[in-house]
């Protein structure tokens, strides 16, 4: 697939997509030829969405896999080989629209509390300390610790927008502690090579082995360290257009969605069954 390969990676790159994104879409149109053993481009509509029904049914992906995958073919396609979506229509799956599991302050304290290492318990505080997604934690580096202002900057988030996120004064001090400790140069969290980010399977790992440890069952990565962060703070009070800037959202509907986990927003209301008139009959 080299020349197919090379124009479709130069359209992902002029395009302004991610790094993630780009091998998400390179990794799906290979997928595709390597199941037909053919090149893509020779592929009927009728072959491609046999494969994505090969994707729901027996690989038994998730919805957003499938999504992905789907929006990997989309872009080859339409994009890179320029078919217009009405000559080549490729279903795309219905997202599957699933609340977070949410951490407790509790637990999240316990899951800190958990790691192993200084690096490992600065880096899990910084997650949750800021709500920063993995890319985030990644790229950060210690320029973008402005203890002045009291804020961390967030350069190129999602969309390739910059932000700010707060900067606790508990996790300034162990900031602090672990610079002295580890001396790290441009990145604030470095792999074994100074002048690179840690790879996000060993981030993963450390909170998985973390969260092991400190015995919490829910389901999720790293990321829900970044649902626990804006779940908290919309339980302490804070207003949604204050989170979604702290989050980088950029529409308000998808900081709506923490609402319907709120712990104050559940717990607050009542069962109807409370409204109906006493039964004086005893229940056998």
């Amino acid at each position: 697939m080299g020349e197919l390969r090379d124009r479709m990676e130069h359209d992902l790159v002029v395009r302004g997509l991610s790094l993630r994104t780009q091998e998400a879409y390179l990794g799906a149109v290979r997928c595709l030829a390597r199941y037909y053993r053919r090149r893509p481009d020779e592929l009927s509509e009728q072959e491609v969405q046999r494969y994505v029904r090969y994707l729901i049914e027996q690989r038994k992906l998730s919805p957003s896999s499938v999504r992905q995958a789907v929006a990997g073919l989309r872009f080859f396609y339409e994009v890179t080989l320029k078919r217009k979506p009405t000559q080549f229509g490729i279903p795309m799956p219905k997202r599957a629209h699933k609340l977070p599991e949410i951490l407790s302050r509790e637990e999240v304290s316990r899951i800190i509390g958990a790691a192993t290492s200084l690096r490992a318990r600065v880096l899990l505080m910084t997650a949750y300390s800021a709500g920063l997604r993995l890319g985030e934690i990644l790229r950060l580096r210690v320029r973008d610790i402005d203890t002045e202002r009291r804020l961390i900057r967030v350069e190129q988030g999602k969309g390739r927008k910059d932000r700010y996120s707060v900067l606790s004064p508990r996790l300034l001090e162990q900031l602090r502690r672990y610079h002295r400790v580890y001396h790290p140069g441009e990145y604030m969290f470095p792999s074994k090579q100074a002048d690179r980010p840690t790879h996000e399977t060993v981030v993963q790992k450390m909170y998985a082995a973390a969260k092991k440890r400190a015995g919490v069952q829910k389901r999720g990565g790293i990321h829900s360290l970044r649902h626990a962060f804006a779940t908290h703070l919309l339980e302490a009070g804070t207003n949604l257009p204050v989170i979604q800037e702290l989050l980088g959202h950029t529409s308000i509907q998808t900081t709506m969605r923490y609402v319907h986990v709120a712990e104050k927003n559940l717990s607050a209301q009542f069962s109807p069954l409370d409204l109906l008139p006493p039964n004086e009959e005893s229940i056998p």
